[in-house]
């Protein structure tokens, strides 16, 4: 009897590894002054890189320009040289001139560098998809190169489906987890800590984690190590009597469990 199919995933090719890719304090080359480098310095100036931008002063649209005289980016007042790719970790290249960015990119790759060419897939090692920010919370839609607009138009839907206050609800459940880290530290308590917070995350609406308190937070987490997770109701009782909390912990605590 022949044995079922496994069902696992179906393998799609021709697509990119999408990742969140840490560039802080990061030293990033950006070769051109124009509208696309702006976005591009933008992008790398929210991850916290260092960014040095290569172009004639007269080639920086406002917004680079801006950078330049607020000391967000380092300027260098010229054409690119190959000497310019010395200390760069990526290279960022936005200039009306296919075959000097071409140059650049081989350049690259002799290096080791990785590098982006606007406008041209097939010299880029990366790209840039079109990105919704709300504070922690950053979306990434990606074409692979292939349709920038319609990259935009859909990040644009899926940002009206998402709650206006996700990016707050983000920093309470991240503070809660550098405080649940602090309380139980161990690297053998790492599953018991993903499971709890996942627990967490699918007990609250957006609105009431977003609404948590450095009290609330402190109340919650007297629950970890039972690995339960308090009604809202529970958590809110706690705010006005404190007393609650002696009927619904565990031994833990040296406190005996209610009804």
């Amino acid at each position: 009897m022949a044995e079922a199919a496994p069902k696992f995933p179906e393998v799609q090719g021709g697509g990119s590894l999408i990742i969140a890719w840490q560039i802080r304090d990061k030293h990033v080359l950006v070769v051109g002054g124009g509208e696309v480098a702006a976005g591009r310095i933008l992008h790398c100036l929210n991850a916290d890189a260092k960014v040095t931008v290569v172009s004639p002063a007269a080639r920086l649209n406002p917004e680079v320009a801006y950078r330049v005289t607020q000391n967000q980016v380092t300027h260098v007042d010229r054409n690119f040289e190959p000497a310019d790719l010395d200390g760069a970790d990526m290279v960022l290249v936005a200039v009306d001139d296919p075959a000097a960015s071409t140059t650049i990119w081989k350049l690259c790759k002799e290096r080791r560098i990785p590098a982006n060419i606007a406008d041209v897939p097939p010299e880029c090692d990366f790209y840039f998809g079109s990105v919704h920010r709300d504070g922690p919370l950053q979306i990434m839609v990606s074409t692979n190169g292939k349709g920038p607009r319609l990259a935009s138009i859909i990040r644009k839907f899926i940002a009206k489906c998402l709650p206006s206050n996700a990016g707050h609800a983000i920093e309470t459940v991240g503070q809660l987890r550098v405080r649940l880290r602090q309380m139980a530290p161990r690297p053998e308590e790492g599953p018991k800590r993903m499971a709890w917070m996942t627990k967490v995350s699918d007990a609250y609406p957006w609105d009431e984690m977003c609404g948590l308190s450095e009290e609330d937070m402190a109340n919650l987490l007297r629950f970890y190590p039972s690995g339960k997770v308090p009604s809202l109701d529970e958590l809110k009782a706690m705010r006005a009597n404190p007393e609650v909390s002696k009927n619904v912990f565990d031994g833990s605590f040296g406190f005996s469990v209610g009804a």
